[in-house]
């Protein structure tokens, strides 16, 4: 980054007041400087706690060539079976496929230039999900993460923007690759186990598949059990706070600490806010449909949820053809499965985008599309397209960010970088930054470890 943006980052980190607060960033950052609440959770002083990040992540590694990278000039087995279709923002084409997309391209950001050097799945998302490699750390990321996600060091570091709510959602199946090794980067790594994610699994068929339609997606892990209603479950609650109130006066340090426990899951289930948030059928009918009856829409209009009540990190899998536990990981057959797995893919990222804005959210709240790496140049004897880590397309929407422009590009035919390289951590760096935390922040974890969030990245400047 040149001088000038470095100057433009930290006057915007500035203006956020986190630097204000008096603290330094880099490594000299210690535990001592800060406040840790009872739960573990580092409180910054001047961090905002209305602002979150949605990850919308195109597991498997969708095509940079058929979303928002055409390259219609590019010779016959390079370019895409699909047309270029022109966007509401002159000289801006994205790929046909995506035709709800072009129309509010003057509301987003595209990168064409993010790039890194592994082309496995593991690798591909250890890098996107934490901004870091873990080969340069001599560990093998087929048996474990290295680090930690970007969504966990926020759930260590800001918290949910609301008591009750968990920080950091992830929804979808497990980054595992399906192999025999789990390492799942959307973890914490080193970190202790409640600065994981809650989970809200999709669940495979014997087959391995994934269901393609789910109109009657709940969160049945949150659901009152044995059929109970919630006024059911709130009458048992205050029965229960009886019997704690009889227990209290034998034994009221036990009592309190179990207490604080009911409250917290009674709340996340049942709460007036909280629990609500985790329940569709609380959305109006139109609202749903507007978003699609299938995985993709109404997990994104649950992400919508959280972040509105609370929560300050979602991750989501969009399930790419659906019918397949592979994603975006079309290595045959290109254009069918394209043609299956984008339209969901377009009415659910778009619809995400607008609604943020209609309810006044777009600036709290940051979009960012992407998967582990892009797809090769040259189309296989299959009719598909191979890994590619040289270079991807990313799409951001939201945040109090500049929007309407393309930054980066690739060479004509779509191999590599060809003007303003990034790297994931660059991306990542950009996530923090909005949330006004600073990437070099160094805490001392559990684990005592003190490597900074970030080694290395900037806030991507152009958006400043």
């Amino acid at each position: 980054m040149s001088g000038s943006g470095c100057r433009d980052y930290r006057s915007s980190i500035g203006r956020r007041a986190f630097l204000g607060s008096g603290l330094a960033a880099g490594a000299g950052l210690g535990i001592g400087s800060l406040g840790v609440a009872s739960d573990g959770v580092i409180n910054l002083d001047g961090v905002p706690r209305d602002t979150a990040v949605i990850q919308y992540w195109l597991n498997g590694a969708a095509s940079h060539f058929e979303t928002y990278d055409p390259k219609p000039d590019a010779p016959l087995g390079i370019r895409s079976p699909f047309h270029p279709i022109s966007t509401n923002v002159p000289g801006t084409f994205i790929c046909e496929p995506l035709p709800l997309h072009a129309k509010l391209m003057d509301k987003v950001t595209l990168i064409r230039s993010v790039h890194h050097d592994n082309s496995d799945h593991q690798h591909g998302m250890h890098w996107c999900q934490t901004g870091h490699d873990a080969k340069a750390n001599g560990i093998n990321p087929f048996k474990k993460s290295s680090h930690a996600s970007s969504g966990c060091l926020v759930s260590m570091v800001r918290g949910p923007n609301h008591p009750g709510m968990p920080p950091y959602v992830f929804m979808g199946y497990p980054l595992d690759n399906q192999g025999p090794h789990r390492m799942y980067p959307h973890r914490g790594a080193y970190l202790p186990a409640r600065f994981n994610p809650m989970e809200i699994l999709i669940k495979r068929t014997g087959d391995g598949k994934l269901p393609a339609n789910d109109k009657d997606f709940v969160v049945r892990s949150l659901a009152p059990a044995g059929g109970l209603s919630r006024k059911n479950f709130v009458q048992r609650r205050e029965l229960l706070a009886r019997f704690e109130q009889i227990r209290g006066e034998a034994d009221p340090v036990a009592t309190a600490s179990w207490s604080a426990f009911h409250d917290s899951a009674f709340n996340l289930v049942a709460g007036e806010k909280t629990g609500s948030a985790f329940d569709l059928e609380q959305e109006d009918e139109k609202t749903r449909r507007r978003y699609g009856y299938h995985r993709a829409g109404q997990s994104a209009l649950l992400a919508r949820r959280l972040v509105e009540r609370g929560v300050t990190f979602v991750t989501l899998i969009d399930p790419g053809v659906g019918l397949s536990s592979s994603g975006w990981d079309f290595h045959k057959t290109l254009e069918a499965h394209t043609n299956t797995a984008s339209p969901p893919m377009d009415l659910a990222v778009t619809t995400l985008i607008n609604d943020l804005h209609e309810r006044g959210l777009a600036k709290k709240v940051l979009v960012v599309v992407w998967g582990e790496f892009g797809r090769t140049p040259i189309i296989n004897k299959n009719g598909g397209r191979d890994h590619w880590a040289n270079v991807q397309s990313v799409m951001l929407a939201g945040g109090s960010y500049r929007h309407g422009q393309v930054i980066g590009s690739s060479n004509a035919k779509g191999e590599v970088p060809h003007e303003r390289p990034l790297w994931p951590y660059d991306v990542v760096a950009t996530m923090y930054h909005h949330l006004g935390i600073d990437p070099r922040f160094t805490p001392i974890t559990g684990a005592t470890r003190t490597r900074p969030l970030l080694e290395r990245g900037e806030v991507i400047s152009e958006l400043l």
